[in-house]
């Protein structure tokens, strides 16, 4: 799927973060075939990961049945059931998505038509997105809704929910397997990277530190944490990724009293080699949108700007041409 298509699959309430982020490159460069669903990867014991086609799907089988974390872009449900049916023949049973954009739920409808009983769980704000968007899939819509902690299941089967507030959008949840010590972070954390915003669905700069940082304190016993796109990664890169957006937000503020431009604030950023990891140059394999996880870097301290302004957010994709006010012009195809 190109990424023009994907423009066009991505809409939940207005411009999404998902979608206008289709086009790989911010600054100009030139996007490629989205990765299409790729083959179940084995993380630890029952617990896998399919990659490619819009978010990584997480498969937790249970004693019950198949638990999926997101189930990617629209018209995926038949790929990731073939690629489950590689290391079980139980049914699929439950649905959580990370969050309300279809690069996450877009394949609910194919389990929800195999399946009615298929039950779809997600936090109380992504619902109320669902809700809100007059052309959502009813699929998207979750059946059963959780406001902070939530848990499902018993024993080495159980699940665990929270919520912190707001970050890639203000219903992001926090999806934890005790048993096996893993977490899936949907798009608050994506490719090792400073995260794309979606003003639209209440994300945030400004909180996000927040959220992180109350998720490192609440959330105890995790090794592994799953992505949204891309990387599992470990606590320790969790805790460094937290402290390099908690930086990236202090230094937009430092650098907006002092009347500097977010490329000063960036240089400032840069000078921690600490966050080296968080600010490289070239794009990273098998990306699907965004871009460089530098150019991430200056997209959210331009937000941070407008946020601390009190601003509409308008550069959440990209800085405006020219410096000024105003939507950032889309990238070049």
């Amino acid at each position: 799927m190109k990424r023009s298509a994907v423009l066009t699959a991505i809409v939940v309430v207005g411009l999404t973060v998902a979608g206008a982020a289709a086009q790989r490159g911010g600054g100009g460069r030139g996007g490629s075939p989205i990765p299409p669903t790729g083959a179940i990867e084995k993380i630890k014991d029952n617990l896998y990961k399919i990659p490619g086609a819009g978010s990584n799907t997480t498969v937790f089988i249970t004693d019950d049945g198949v638990v999926l974390v997101d189930t990617k872009l629209a018209n995926n449900g038949e790929l990731i059931m073939k690629q489950v049916r590689t290391v079980t023949e139980k049914p699929v049973t439950t649905l959580i998505n990370t969050h309300v954009h279809p690069d996450h739920n877009g394949s609910n409808d194919y389990f929800k038509a195999a399946r009615p009983n298929v039950q779809v769980v997600a936090h109380d704000n992504t619902k109320k997105w669902v809700t809100a968007n007059p052309k959502a899939n009813r699929a998207w819509t979750p059946d059963t809704t959780f406001a902070n902690v939530a848990r499902l299941g018993s024993g080495r089967d159980r699940i665990e929910l929270y919520w912190f507030g707001a970050g890639h959008t203000d219903g992001d949840a926090f999806v934890v397997f005790p048993a096996l010590r893993a977490m899936c972070i949907g798009d608050l954390m994506a490719w090792n990277m400073a995260p794309l915003i979606d003003p639209q669905t209440k994300g945030s700069v400004i909180a996000l530190p927040d959220t992180l940082e109350k998720a490192l304190k609440g959330i105890k016993d995790v090794d592994l944490v799953i992505e949204g796109h891309g990387n599992v990664n470990t606590w320790a890169g969790f805790r460094a990724y937290t402290e390099f957006n908690r930086a990236l937000l202090t230094v937009a503020q430092r650098s907006l009293k002092r009347g500097e431009t977010p490329e000063q604030a960036l240089a400032e950023l840069e000078k921690n080699k600490k966050f080296a990891v968080f600010m490289k140059e070239e794009l990273l394999p098998g990306l699907e949108y965004g871009s460089t996880p530098r150019a991430r870097a200056l997209i959210n301290i331009n937000v941070a700007y407008q946020e601390l302004k009190g601003e509409p957010v308008t550069t959440n994709f990209g800085p405006p041409r020219g410096g000024g006010p105003g939507p950032a012009a889309p990238p070049s195809k």
